[in-house]
């Protein structure tokens, strides 16, 4: 029998589980955000991106989070710039991102005799790796990233839903667009540690797509998101722990054994498709928004 109990006594353990709870949170809050803009491909560029700041880092004999953030966030804004400026789509900008990422980790790689063993813990995650340091980085970037997005929710909701409104309501859309960017990105960096480089865009993804399967409102698909991430991360750990495999892989593969049954269920209860729909979700989360800001200007009336 697995003594669950027996496991917190290791502190390795300790941390790697608290640094899961982080990246849990972080990832599945912003997820939901991620699948419903239909920007899957941010998380993967940033995530690639990070991987050839990891190796930097490596090279140079830095602490590799610092310069993965850095690189991430330079990255990030790059994007922006890109896509803004109008020389290519969002898309090829990621690309090039993507590409330069892979590239530079490569090369680098490559000069100080290859994938080490510390690399690979960067690239697939590994419980026996999250040190004191690394705890204290994650937990900060996810503070800031969840107190963000705890302060400016209906705006990004509402730029979500609909770029335009928000527009015309003020928000400054561009301005935002880049803030959730460097979310993306934080998050993508506090992730590391736990599920690699390689596989922290499935935790962006997975969690956000598997609530949507049953979840009929905004808020709803995020705490169910939330919880299935939550599980998703601890039941990985807990099978990497005991069968000694590459924890990023455990957790995914997991996530989309989740994924698998909520799409069983949801055909199993015939839970109708256009009641679930995304853009149903997004309805539902726009007027959630529209009541609130309603409320709130009644508050201040009275």
């Amino acid at each position: 029998m697995v003594d669950i109990g027996g496991l917190f006594a290791y502190e390795f353990f300790q941390r790697a589980f608290l640094a899961g709870i982080c990246s849990a949170l972080l990832c599945a809050a912003l997820g939901v955000f991620i699948v419903l803009k239909r920007a899957s491909l941010i998380g993967e560029g940033i995530a690639h991106l990070s991987f050839g700041g990891i190796a930097i880092g490596l090279v140079l004999a830095i602490y590799p989070l610092y310069t993965a953030l850095i690189l991430a966030l330079l990255g990030t804004l790059l994007i922006s710039l890109l896509n803004r400026s109008k020389i290519v789509y969002a898309e090829t900008a990621i690309g090039l991102m993507f590409s330069a990422g892979l590239a530079i980790g490569a090369v680098l790689a490559s000069v100080g005799g290859g994938f080490s063993v510390d690399l690979f813990s960067y690239l697939f995650g590994s419980l026996l790796t999250v040190s004191a340091q690394d705890l204290a980085i994650i937990i900060l970037l996810t503070a800031i990233a969840l107190i963000f997005l705890a302060i400016f929710y209906k705006e990004l909701v509402l730029m979500t839903f609909d770029e335009r409104s928000a527009r015309l309501s003020g928000v400054p859309v561009i301005a935002f667009e880049v803030a959730f960017n460097v979310l993306v990105a934080l998050a993508v960096v506090a992730s590391i540690k736990i599920v690699g480089a390689l596989l922290v865009s499935a935790l962006l993804i997975i969690p956000a797509a598997s609530a949507m399967q049953f979840s009929r409102s905004f808020k709803g698909t995020m705490l169910s998101a939330i919880v299935l991430g939550l599980s998703s991360v601890m039941a990985g750990m807990l099978v990497s722990f005991y069968f000694d495999i590459a924890t990023g892989g455990a957790i995914v593969l997991i996530g989309l054994l989740v994924f698998g049954v909520c799409v069983a269920v949801r055909k199993l209860f015939k839970l109708g498709k256009k009641e679930l729909a995304p853009d149903t979700i997004c309805a539902h989360g726009l007027q959630e928004t529209r009541f609130e800001a309603k409320e709130e200007s009644s508050n201040k009336e009275v």
